[in-house]
């Protein structure tokens, strides 16, 4: 497939669904092969992608420059270049993190349940792969890399679709991986990419490929995953907008409170788990309001807040309605007193996205109510909402954070790429 097709003349569209349903029958014939890998098979495999990832490096590299040098020229943002850019330092974590999923267990023939039926039947719930998964990701190549391995590890193939903004630096990683696993003998429909930016493949992919495609899971923005809810028709991981917050109760030590605040929104203002709102009790709003909007305004975050925000520093524009409610990544937080526990929850609820949110407190009791009445995919005490990442779990990496309530929530990491079976032995038992 040429990657210039843009925008699709009627006889190319044809041409594309073509190939897109070619990719999908060779991810289906694939993925029967990796569902019986061993699992020291399938780990070698990722260590010779790792490998050639490194040993490809320098073709990544130029290719990813040739991506930011576009993004620039198109006017894109520092928190979008800061998600699209690669140096050898990136390169190499997103080999090491290949590594790591290699020396993930293996969660395909895992036992999770065994019983015996009083008829002497053993009934036994083993996990099985989900079988052709389909990614549809933005602007950050090394997803291409984590969610290619995690599918693999669990013995699922892979479809890929990248937007034009990482499509260089996608296709290169992806080749590198494609040479490890094929050295290994694995079969090449085991992870591939669309190799053509054009939204029709979003469509296409989305329809299911003819049957190929098993799930969808789309890593981006609010658009793409709103489009991805309203026209797929197969399952998807839903993975929502992270407009996180960070409430500092009346009981928060001022200290960790900046600290962790600080980390949550700057370590990474493009990630989706940045903090994008801050809560401060009214009980303290006196002592540790000023200091915690200063220091994110002093760390160069433009602070859009309430009436009490503004009054603490003049720096702080106002906040509007929408502002609660948006997912800014970049360095923009919104800032709001709110009257207690009660009250920071219902704005949670009201303006979240079930994504990540955290408390800071001393206070065993507001944690544990908090830590239970928030309905997110991932809720903190004292920690970072920057830890809502799969490696910083201990998943080795994440396809997505899901911010439904089916099959998987939170990083989706090799189990949550997994289905199951039963296992039924008899001995010669029928039922009376």
């Amino acid at each position: 497939m040429s990657a210039t097709i843009h925008p699709i003349p009627y006889a190319e569209k044809a041409r594309l669904r073509a190939d897109l349903v070619a990719m999908g029958r060779k991810a289906r014939a694939a993925q029967r092969a990796l569902a019986l890998m061993t699992p020291q098979a399938k780990a070698d495999a990722l260590r010779a992608a790792a490998t050639a990832i490194r040993v490809s490096m320098p073709l990544i590299l130029e290719s990813n420059a040739a991506d930011v040098s576009a993004a620039r020229e198109s006017g894109q943002n520092d928190a979008f270049i800061d998600r699209l850019l690669l140096n050898p330092q990136r390169i190499e974590a997103i080999a090491k993190s290949v590594e790591d999923i290699a020396d993930l267990s293996d969660p395909v023939g895992e036992v999770t349940s065994e019983w015996t039926r009083p008829n002497g039947m053993k009934i036994s719930r083993v996990r099985t792969p989900l079988g052709v998964i389909g990614v549809i990701f933005e602007s950050r190549p090394n997803v291409a890399a984590d969610a290619g391995a995690l599918c693999f590890k669990a013995g699922n193939a892979v479809i890929l679709r990248t937007g034009s903004g990482a499509l260089r630096s996608a296709v290169e990683l992806c080749k590198a991986m494609q040479a490890g696993l094929i050295s290994k003998k694995v079969p090449e429909g085991a992870i591939q990419l669309v190799p053509v930016p054009d939204r029709e493949a979003v469509g296409l992919m989305l329809s299911g490929l003819d049957g190929a495609i098993d799930v969808i899971v789309p890593r981006g923005g609010k658009s793409l995953v709103a489009r991805v809810q309203a026209e797929a028709r197969v399952p998807v991981f839903a993975h929502l907008d992270g407009n996180n917050h960070v409430y500092v109760h009346e009981k928060a030590d001022l200290a960790m409170a900046k600290s962790v605040l600080l980390n949550s929104k700057m370590r990474r203002t493009g990630v989706c788990g940045a903090a994008e709102t801050l809560l401060v009790d009214q009980a303290i709003a006196s002592t540790h309001l000023a200091p915690l909007v200063g220091a994110l305004l002093d760390a160069g975050c433009a602070v859009r807040g309430d009436a009490s925000a503004q009054a603490a520093d003049a720096r702080v524009t106002p906040a509007t309605e929408e502002d609660w409610g948006t997912e800014f990544l970049d360095k923009i937080i919104a800032a709001k007193v709110v009257n207690g526990l009660d009250d920071a929850i219902e704005h949670i609820e009201h303006h979240g996205s079930h994504h990540t949110d955290a408390i800071i407190t001393a206070d065993e009791e507001a944690a544990r109510r908090f830590l239970a009445e928030v309905d997110s995919a991932i809720v903190l005490h004292n920690a970072s909402t920057q830890f809502a990442d799969g490696g910083e779990f201990g998943f080795g990496a994440e396809i997505g954070i899901a911010t439904g309530r089916m099959h998987a929530r939170g990083p989706v990491g090799v189990e949550q790429l997994t289905s199951f079976k039963y296992v039924v032995r008899g001995d010669g038992t029928v039922r009376p």
